[in-house]
């Protein structure tokens, strides 16, 4: 069910006049028809602008029982599982988010995070990551989505696909998504390219979180040598929409 406002803003008419510029109608039953997915298409596309963190929640979950679904997790009583659990003993919440930090038997040298508190970290990064280094990680991922990265890439994604089939109104919600939905939008947010920007303000983010917590600074450092370096196993396909790991330990071991 697609919101619908009273009127359309200048902005949404704007916007209907661009996609109404390029569209030769056929027959006044087809003009009506296309008028009409415009129409919604405008105030999606409204709704998207509107959507706040809380609003965006559903589809985090929903995407993350989807995520949860296609990868094995680690059960408790995995070597995997109870590392981790150790290491991040007492991060229940951290900054007002209630964290869901959980891993993954998948080789891949990567971890990943949502604006719902999920944080998903592979065993293929354990394999080679330290504790305190893995913990730069998940500093780095809650950084993420406490300076509002993860928000607005989501917001990026839906406004870009017009995903929006069920925004709901100033500051609403999104309804169910189709599980090919899902997947496309984990795509689109988790793996987007990540500016300078971004990854300055989460790599500061997350040395605030390892001295706030009694860890090893210096563990970012490290754990970006590696990346850079290749000793992390080799090539990691989404080093290639981050910025360097080299430039970036360079300016932590600068900070630090």
């Amino acid at each position: 069910m697609s919101h619908t406002p009273s009127t359309l803003s200048r902005r949404q008419l704007l916007v209907l006049g661009s996609l109404l510029g390029g569209i030769s109608f056929a027959t006044p039953a087809m003009a009506q028809l296309r008028l009409r997915n415009l129409l919604d298409s405008a105030r999606d596309l409204a709704a998207a602008e509107m959507l706040t963190a809380e609003g965006m929640r559903p589809v985090f979950d929903q995407m993350s029982a989807q995520m949860d679904r296609e990868n094995p997790l680690a059960p408790p009583n995995d070597p995997y599982a109870r590392r981790l659990a150790s290491l991040t003993e007492g991060l229940d919440n951290y900054d007002g988010l209630d964290l869901d930090i959980q891993t993954y038997l998948v080789p891949d040298v990567n971890a990943f995070a949502m604006a719902n508190g999920t944080i998903r970290i592979f065993s293929g990064l354990m394999d080679q990551f330290t504790d305190d280094e893995i913990r730069y990680v998940i500093g780095h991922e809650i950084g993420h989505v406490q300076r509002d990265h993860t928000r607005r890439r989501m917001q990026g994604a839906l406004r870009k696909r017009a995903a929006l089939g069920a925004a709901q109104g100033a500051g609403g919600t999104v309804g169910q998504l189709a599980s090919g939905e899902l997947s496309q939008l984990f795509t689109q947010v988790i793996g987007a390219q990540h500016s300078q920007q971004h990854e300055r303000e989460a790599d500061d983010y997350a040395l605030g979180f390892m001295r706030n917590n009694g860890y090893q600074p210096m563990a970012a450092v490290t754990a970006l040598e590696k990346l850079g370096s290749g000793s992390s196993g080799g090539g990691v396909p989404w080093l290639q929409t981050h910025p360097s790991p080299q430039a970036r330990a360079r300016r932590m071991r600068a900070q630090l």
